[in-house]
């Protein structure tokens, strides 16, 4: 019964976790410590950093070349 009871929360906080995952992630984000870490932590991984930054900044660049 308590496996049961166990299984029961968790299957039920992942379903709400997932049900309201943008909600929690805008509250966290609104923070700006939070929003910072989040920056650096996804900036420290080269494969997102690099898809990322050159289709931020690529079209400007190549504006400001001329």
């Amino acid at each position: 019964m308590r496996v049961l009871s166990y299984f029961v929360i968790i299957f039920t906080l992942i379903s709400v976790l997932f049900k309201w995952r943008y909600r929690i992630l805008n509250t966290i984000l609104a923070v700006g410590f939070f929003r910072k870490v989040a920056v650096r932590f996804s900036m420290n991984i080269p494969q997102l950093r690099n898809q990322l930054i050159p289709g931020l900044f690529g079209d400007k660049l190549k504006d400001y070349q001329n």
